[in-house]
């Protein structure tokens, strides 16, 4: 009981420890809650069960692993493997494609922003009016007058027939000038 003293310190204290390990309280101060004391847990008697031969042999028997079934789940075990690597070398080939797709469509953005300048700046380079001035001034071109242009429809066949040689200086005919 020497071991269950609570020391007070200089003042007393009302509290008390029963025998079954409980505190309790004498006087005017506000009492714990009390607590119930939990399941006690009883162990069972323990009692030597003996198993019988046979009963011993099936257990060894389920332990233990027969070579077929060995087999199987090497093979199992094979087999998963083999689909594990096939799955990674697919997804292998699959990150290596779309980098090479997104690097292919890098370089064809490059090549038709080059086109589009480059477009833009043979079209920049061409003066229509000069074209038309120098096709008019000194190559001696007019405009296609009302009724000169003959439409027709072309011939069914894909050949053609040559009647006469072409001249060589490749005009066949001249426009009449319009200037006279």
């Amino acid at each position: 009981m020497a071991a269950r003293r609570i020391a007070t310190y200089g003042r007393k204290n009302n509290n008390r420890i029963n025998r079954s390990g409980q505190m309790y309280v004498y006087g005017s101060a506000v009492p714990q809650p009390e607590v119930s004391p939990g399941k006690v847990w009883e162990r069972e008697p323990k009692h030597d069960v003996t198993t019988s031969r046979q009963v011993r042999k099936n257990r060894k028997r389920a332990r233990s692993i027969s070579p077929a079934y060995a087999a199987f789940l090497t093979g199992a075990a094979v087999f998963a493997v083999f689909i594990c690597v096939m799955f990674l070398k697919l997804q292998t080939e699959i990150v290596n494609r779309s980098e090479n797709i997104a690097a292919l469509q890098e370089e064809l953005a490059d090549l038709t922003e080059e086109n589009d300048t480059a477009y833009q700046a043979a079209e920049d380079s061409v003066n229509l009016e000069e074209v038309r001035a120098k096709a008019i001034n000194e190559l001696g071109m007019v405009y296609a007058a009302q009724g000169s242009v003959v439409e027709y429809t072309g011939p069914e066949s894909d050949s053609v027939t040559k009647y006469s040689d072409i001249p060589e200086d490749g005009v066949l005919a001249k426009s009449r000038d319009m200037s006279e």
